[in-house]
């Protein structure tokens, strides 16, 4: 069964089949050079057999590197005349006798490989329009192809910084306080992913990226085993990031199983769509049995964070930073931090604020009614031994009949 083209690939085929057509060849191929194989990528032939697309040839016995290199000409009417060309593997099989190439370049002036046709008989007729027309269909091709060129090569980035980083057991995980807005007084931390600085990229990049290219399961769930590891080492509950996907994997469930889960504060972006939130509900519901709690974060960013909340049942809501950053200064952000309270508390629901940097502003979150807050102005991330120790536990036991939203 013949292998099916990419679209890209048939576009390509399209543009051989004008090649060999128009100069009345057997073949017409686009190739990719590595530096030492000559890749038949898109092959248009009249003789199958004989040569095949996806077939490898050592580039430095190829025709087409002899031209590139100076040695033969780009049009070659008769193969005969020239005995480097005689001398080559393909002038005996499979029998070589006309040839026409050009190279493939991409926009930055880099070499991909060449467009070529050859024919089984010699061609007096072949002249500079011809070598012309396949630089015309040769620049056509580089357009087509580089998309998935720059494509393959941003997943292999992606790839190359990923490996090392899986390697050593994934990113690194500091701690952010998270405080009783009324007593200041720390009851958890909020678990954060740091990757290599020289990356330039934030947690919510490296995470994306990995996602985009198959792995963000990989890489979260290193993440999240970093973060339990802290669990032994400080006081209070644990928040620990997972997007939606992720958390419907087994091995999330099987981390899970291990963990104090009454430790645990579970928090999902507003920002990650949920396709099923059947799935999601039925994934969490031994957990969220067992003890572990459930927040939706970023709230107030956008708007899928209000289906989150009528549909999940959290138990804790944060505040997006966006709406918290100088609110004690703006009346509008004020009052939609109170409404998110009152709606939050109607629900039987804690609040809590992220991004607080100034003591106004965690003043005026208080006297609205916000249960918690975490921010610059408790602390920066960092290792747990930088953490202040937590209040002293008061059994408080979740409401075993709250009802939907």
């Amino acid at each position: 069964m013949a292998r099916q083209r990419t679209d890209a690939e048939q576009q390509i085929a399209d543009l051989l089949h004008t090649a060999r057509k128009s100069l009345h060849m057997s073949v017409a191929f686009l190739s990719r050079l590595d530096g030492t194989t000559q890749h038949l990528e898109v092959v248009d032939t009249r003789v199958p057999v004989l040569v095949q697309e996806k077939a490898k040839v050592a580039q430095d016995t190829s025709f087409c590197q002899a031209i590139l290199d100076g040695k033969l000409p780009a049009v070659i009417d008769d193969v005969k005349r020239y005995p480097l060309a005689m001398s080559l593997p393909s002038a005996r099989l499979p029998r070589i006798r006309s040839y026409v190439s050009t190279p493939v370049t991409l926009s930055d002036g880099s070499l991909y490989g060449t467009f070529c046709a050859f024919g089984f008989t010699s061609d007096k007729e072949l002249t500079g329009r011809d070598e012309a027309l396949m630089k015309v269909l040769a620049s056509a091709a580089s357009v087509i192809i580089e998309p998935e060129i720059r494509e393959q090569q941003r997943r292999d980035d992606i790839d190359a910084r990923l490996d090392p980083l899986v390697a050593a057991g994934g990113p690194s995980v500091v701690l952010q306080p998270i405080v009783d807005l009324d007593t200041g007084v720390r009851v958890g931390a909020e678990a954060l992913s740091r990757f290599p600085r020289e990356w330039g990229k934030g947690p919510d990049v490296v995470f994306e990226e990995a996602h985009s290219v198959g792995r963000g399961h990989e890489v979260e769930l290193l993440a999240l085993r970093g973060a339990a590891a802290h669990l032994d080492r400080v006081g209070g509950y644990v928040a620990m990031n997972v997007s939606p996907q992720t958390l419907l994997t087994p091995g999330f469930a099987a981390l899970l199983a291990d963990l104090p889960l009454d430790r645990i504060l579970l928090e999902l972006s507003e920002h990650d769509p949920v396709e099923d939130y059947d799935a999601l509900t039925t994934a969490l519901m031994p957990f969220r049995a067992a003890g572990m709690r459930l927040a939706i974060d970023d709230v107030g960013a956008g708007f899928s964070s209000l289906r989150h909340i009528v549909v999940t049942n959290p138990d804790v809501i944060k505040m997006d930073r966006s709406i918290v950053s100088g609110l004690h200064a703006d009346p509008v952000l004020s009052k939609l931090v109170e409404s998110l309270v009152n709606f939050g508390h109607g629900c039987g629901v804690k609040v809590v604020a992220e991004g607080i940097e100034t003591a106004e502003e965690a003043a005026r979150l208080r006297d609205l009614g916000v249960d918690l807050g975490q921010g610059w102005f408790f602390g920066r991330p960092g290792p747990p031994e930088a953490l202040s120790p937590v209040a002293p536990a008061v059994p408080a036991p979740r409401p075993a009949e709250r009802q939907p939203v």
